[in-house]
């Protein structure tokens, strides 16, 4: 098994809903993204897939969220746009564009500082 990991950013404003504390009212954050997928054979370039691909499909996901308030969107708007349901939002909405036969993401991580990160992944 191959697996590629790209890294990308958003910003955004949120709160936490049923949280006690300064996270309950409104801020935000430089989210950092990293998305890893995992490729069984590689094509006839020797590529899992493209990087360029990758990062484009993020992008335009991540675009949806870019410089908005979270709890405004769907499916933020029944749950709370913790960086856990971020990492979660994600990695179903790359999922969906990704995967086949050959490629499924495995992992988004979502750091919403440079020392705090949430992880989601399917078992």
């Amino acid at each position: 098994m191959y697996h590629l990991t790209i890294h990308s950013h958003f910003a955004a404003a949120h709160n936490l809903n049923n949280y006690q504390g300064e996270c309950e009212n409104l801020h935000g954050h430089n989210w950092k993204v990293e998305v890893t997928v995992g490729a069984r054979e590689l094509d006839k370039a020797g590529l899992g897939i493209d990087f360029k691909v990758l990062k484009q499909e993020t992008k335009d996901i991540l675009n949806d969220l870019d410089h908005k308030y979270l709890n405004e969107l769907p499916p933020f708007t029944e749950t709370s746009p913790s960086s856990e349901n971020i990492a979660r939002h994600l990695f179903q909405r790359l999922s969906e564009r990704l995967n086949n036969d050959n490629v499924r993401v495995e992992k988004v991580n979502v750091w919403e500082s440079d020392y705090a990160c949430a992880s989601y992944t399917e078992d």
